[in-house]
């Protein structure tokens, strides 16, 4: 994977800081944080340190939620979903690295309510590249930005834990 220079790649372990400062002003006490996997999910957990939340994040694997899975077949690191909380009449923020057609948002919002009724889903990204193939829209977002389909935006997780962005063409 090579840096584009179609865009600058900004600090993501920044705009954890930037999307935390974002949702603190509306936090009640019954929000609770479900973080798609993967970026979605370490994004999640970075948010819970920051907003000092009582309850760990809840993790979905949308995998089996998606609308190209027998296109696409089953990823090959499927995990199981995590909710260690009641869904049920609670106010929700879904979080994921990159929203882009809306089809993961919609995956996930499947998946969410097999496990309840929640009183309210919002959405929070870091990055919003545009393309929406259904109405989806973040509630908070950190970056818009615009890539040529062929290129793909990866939020990826060095050693340390430390997130960071990269960019990927994708060849025909």
């Amino acid at each position: 994977m090579n840096a584009s220079p179609l865009v600058s790649l900004p600090d993501a372990e920044a705009q954890c800081r930037v999307l935390a400062d974002l949702i603190r002003p509306g936090l009640t006490p019954d929000t609770a944080l479900v973080g798609i996997f993967s970026g979605g999910a370490w994004i999640a957990g970075r948010l819970v340190e920051l907003l000092e939340l009582p309850d760990a994040a809840g993790l979905v694997d949308i995998s089996f939620y998606r609308d190209d899975f027998a296109e696409k077949g089953l990823h090959p690191q499927v995990r199981p979903t995590q909710i260690p909380f009641d869904v049920n009449h609670r106010r929700l923020i879904l979080v994921d690295d990159v929203l882009y057609t809306g089809r993961t948002t919609r995956a996930a919002l499947n998946e969410l309510f097999d496990y309840g009724r929640p009183a309210a889903i919002e959405l929070a990204v870091l990055a919003d590249r545009g393309c929406r193939e259904l109405p989806v829209a973040p509630d908070y977002c950190v970056w818009n930005l615009e890539l040529p389909r062929s290129t793909g935006l990866i939020l990826s997780r060095d050693k340390a834990g430390r997130l960071f962005w990269e960019v990927e063409q994708h060849h025909a």
